[in-house]
């Protein structure tokens, strides 16, 4: 077996050369993946990074035009069936009848699969045990998103794809929710989650790769990622239209300063010592005239990875 037949072996997903274009846009350009069993791996990126067309691939749900996707030591050529059986999948929005009550909702999925905790088991686990009796067109949103996850774990999964599964919850119900995917995580489980939210990304994730324009531009732990950009904090003002009479390259060379970055009227420095560059700064926006309209700051995120690498927000469109 080589080195690359054996870490397709190991790994939970093992993606290599993936590749998928419609009419003239190219979603996934010559992707690589590999996600290690029992982690949690996000995959991040603004919309149209190509996110959900990988996930759709690795779940069998669209067929690349190249390149390998080995699930579990499987691919869905030979082994549908069998792989089947060991996914869990959540989609961005999974569309329940209205018309069925919870509990007969999990027992339908729990028949699909030839293995999996009772139907009762998995209500309890979401915290769904109240409304077992209820229909589900009348359930609040994170209801409904907490039973397409009860859905979704049916079949006692090996593997399990969740695709933003907490967009448009409130607060309360997204952690909810990771308490459900952390008790998952802890079992020993893989997960391959998509998500625009950074803090859920540095709360649930053991390794991320974020994606831009069909590639993969950065990988690592967050911890890895945040200190890869050279600055433990972010300081951010406003100038105004003066931004653009600033000296960067004074700026550039003040105590505790990575880099600076300038984006319109504003302007974004990685900084290294906080206590330090702070003062300079002042100082500095001082010495050159120029009127202070706003001044933040704020510890690195895996958001500030992204805007450092692309010059854009995960979350633009």
């Amino acid at each position: 077996m080589d080195a690359m037949s054996s870490a397709s072996a190991e790994a939970a997903l093992f993606v290599r050369g993936l590749r998928k274009t419609y009419k003239d846009v190219v979603a996934v350009d010559g992707l690589d993946l590999q996600v290690h069993r029992g982690e949690c791996f996000g995959l991040l990126g603004p919309n149209g990074a190509g996110k959900t067309t990988t996930i759709e691939i690795c779940e069998g749900l669209n067929e690349p035009d190249s390149g390998d996707v080995q699930i579990l030591g499987m691919n869905w050529r030979t082994q549908a069936t069998a792989l089947r059986q060991r996914l869990g999948i959540q989609l961005q929005e999974t569309q329940l009848s209205d018309k069925l009550t919870v509990f007969e909702t999990v027992r339908l999925f729990r028949s699909f699969y030839h293995q999996g905790p009772p139907a009762a088991e998995l209500i309890g686990l979401m915290q769904l045990g109240e409304k077992s009796n209820s229909r589900v067109g009348g359930l609040s949103g994170g209801q409904k998103q907490r039973l397409a996850l009860a859905c979704a774990l049916a079949g006692d999964p090996d593997l399990l794809f969740l695709d933003e599964p907490t967009t448009g919850l409130d607060p309360q119900a997204r952690r909810q929710l990771w308490d459900v995917i952390e008790t998952f995580r802890s079992q020993g489980r893989t997960i391959l989650l998509t998500t625009h939210y950074m803090d859920e990304a540095e709360k649930l994730c053991d390794r991320v790769a974020i994606m831009d324009h069909g590639r993969q531009i950065a990988l690592g732990t967050p911890r890895e990622l945040v200190a890869s950009i050279g600055g433990e904090h972010l300081v951010e003002f406003s100038a105004g239209s003066a931004a653009k009479t600033l000296n960067i390259e004074t700026l550039r060379t003040m105590p505790g300063v990575n880099e600076v970055q300038v984006e319109e009227e504003n302007v974004r420095l990685q900084v290294t010592e906080l206590h330090r560059a702070v003062p300079a700064l002042l100082d500095e926006i001082n010495r050159q005239g120029i009127p202070l309209t706003e001044l933040r700051t704020h510890s690195a995120t895996l958001e500030d990875v992204f805007v450092a690498l692309t010059g854009r927000h995960l979350r633009d469109e």
